[in-house]
């Protein structure tokens, strides 16, 4: 255990964790604070570098309990001053940890025999990814692929939005085009009828029209600029959701749309009895 009394080099270090998407790709580390959060990366298997806390306050048993159990490599007290200043909660967490990144490549992919994939295509808004994040856990998607140039994975409101399900939900980052079509070529080669589904707000094929209990892969758009033209191009087909016909919304948020077509392929696998639950 070390003390940080004072804005030093390591203490440095965990603000940019905080702060800067470059500096937590060179470290391989992000910061994470939250019960919810903490209790799911140690629940799902993620490593955990550093736990940080001040001893200028007492600690509840379930942060005394987590301090006891979880190994880490070395932790860290500090003022309680730094301990406000880098938390981003309101009450300051009484804990946070440094976790290690994973492996995110499409390799490290562990697929069922009939998968849910979701793309979400250059994401702009942290909430949004978060949010998605949390609706692919809770409807049993296999994995998040977030592409192009995007708001960051690990940023901690990404990670505080999605409520836990960052743990647990496989996200992985694809840069380019070229990657995202050696993904679906190589899924198009594992599952005969896999099927590429583009979302779109213009009307097309509606959800529940569309037959959606095999293996697919749905794609959603960046909030205003929608799905790039290349990723049209390499779908089979578009569909979109209906909304009433004197409604003044223009479209539905991006994470909204996506729930209820998510929630629309496990209705239908439900249905077809294979929703793999």
């Amino acid at each position: 255990m070390k003390k940080i009394y004072s804005r030093n080099a390591q203490y440095q270090k965990f603000e940019v964790l905080q702060t800067n998407r470059n500096k937590r790709y060179k470290y391989g580390e992000f910061l994470v604070e939250g019960v919810r959060n903490l209790n799911e990366a140690v629940r799902s298997g993620w490593e955990i570098s550093s736990l940080l806390y001040t001893d200028e306050m007492p600690l509840s048993q379930w942060a005394r309990d987590f301090l006891a159990q979880v190994k880490t490599e070395e932790n860290y007290v500090l003022t309680r001053e730094l301990m406000q200043e880098l938390s981003r909660k309101e009450d300051t967490s009484e804990l946070m940890a440094v976790v290690k990144m994973r492996d995110d490549s499409f390799e490290s992919l562990h697929l069922r025999e009939n998968p849910l994939l979701v793309v979400f295509d250059r994401p702009s808004n942290r909430g949004n990814l978060g949010t998605l994040i949390r609706s692919c856990d809770a409807l049993g998607a296999d994995a998040l692929l977030v592409t192009g140039h995007a708001v960051d994975l690990y940023d901690p409101e990404v990670i505080t939005s999605g409520m836990g399900s960052f743990f647990r939900l496989p996200s992985i980052r694809l840069t380019d085009n070229a990657q995202m079509q050696a993904a679906i070529a190589s899924l198009r080669a594992r599952y005969p009828d896999f099927h590429v589904i583009a979302t779109t707000a213009h009307k097309k094929t509606p959800v529940y029209e569309e037959k959606l209990d095999g293996p697919c892969m749905v794609l959603v758009g960046n909030e205003t600029e929608g799905l790039c033209k290349s990723f049209y191009e390499m779908a089979d087909t578009m569909i979109s959701i209906p909304m009433a016909p004197d409604c003044s919304a223009s479209s539905f948020n991006v994470a909204c749309a996506a729930t209820v077509i998510l929630y629309e392929v496990i209705r239908q696998r439900s249905l077809a009895g294979n929703s793999g639950w």
